[in-house]
């Protein structure tokens, strides 16, 4: 059971970091400067 609970957080993880990527890359480099993030920050960040 405790296997099984692991590897569903772990898709849980995912998915949320490829969301938080998916919706980053969307914005513009004008509203990533808002935020003080740069373009190659993305997939840094969304791993935090």
């Amino acid at each position: 059971m405790a296997a099984a609970r692991s590897v569903l957080n772990r898709v849980r993880a995912y998915l949320r970091y490829r969301d938080t990527v998916t919706q980053l890359s969307r914005l513009s480099d004008r509203e990533l400067a808002d935020l003080g993030i740069s373009r190659h920050e993305i997939r840094g960040l969304a791993r935090h």
